[in-house]
């Protein structure tokens, strides 16, 4: 005669092993989301460099384009503490400018629901496609980058492209217009990671 516990007995592994594919599946989740983003925390990465910029032009707008307007305060003190003291000596300026390289792109990432795990090196191996974008974007032309994709798509990364760079030329002081190239940016980093490994999957 079944006893009560049996079932019991034959659901607990099933829910064990539900629990532990939907565990995975979310880490899988977790990491394809940071991933599109990883270069933003890069020594070469485009939220250092700008920070980069404002430090040597010593003007914050450069870099307050990569944070939403909540966090401006923070990077502008951090800023203004990072020009106070990088003028000291050697050792001070450089971390000074860690200091500023650090909160910032910890803004950034958070700003984009994303966890901030420390400054990677310049070099820091990045998806091929992120880098092939980047470099598209600083000479204007997307022809390398859409060499990446099949035929069938690539009028969408052009035409997604296309966009990203319209949005390019602004004054440094127009923090605006600024975030809505960082926007249409970080968007077509998020189109290309996506259809690039949809791509990779189905090869």
């Amino acid at each position: 005669m079944e006893t009560e516990t049996e079932p019991m007995q034959n659901v607990m592994p099933q829910t064990l092993r539900l629990g532990k594919l939907l565990g995975i599946a979310l880490a899988v989740l977790m990491v394809s989301a940071a991933s599109s983003f990883a270069h933003c925390d890069t020594m070469d990465g485009p939220v250092v460099k700008a920070a980069q910029s404002a430090l040597k032009a010593k003007n914050v707008n450069f870099v307050l384009i990569w944070v939403s307007k909540k966090d401006e305060s923070e990077v502008k003190e951090a800023f203004r503490l990072a020009l106070h003291v990088r003028v000291l000596n050697r050792e001070a300026r450089q971390l000074a400018d860690k200091y500023f390289f650090e909160t910032v792109v910890r803004l950034h990432r958070a700003g984009e629901g994303q966890p901030y795990t420390g400054l990677k090196p310049a070099g820091t191996n990045i998806d091929p496609v992120i880098r092939a974008a980047d470099k598209a974007l600083d000479n204007g032309s997307p022809e390398e980058l859409v060499k990446f994709f099949p035929e069938n798509i690539r009028a969408e990364v052009e035409d997604r492209f296309r966009n990203t760079v319209s949005r390019k030329k602004f004054h440094p002081n127009d923090v605006e217009a600024g975030r809505r190239y960082v926007e249409a940016y970080v968007s077509l980093l998020e189109y290309l990671e996506r259809v690039s490994t949809g791509e990779s999957r189905l090869r």
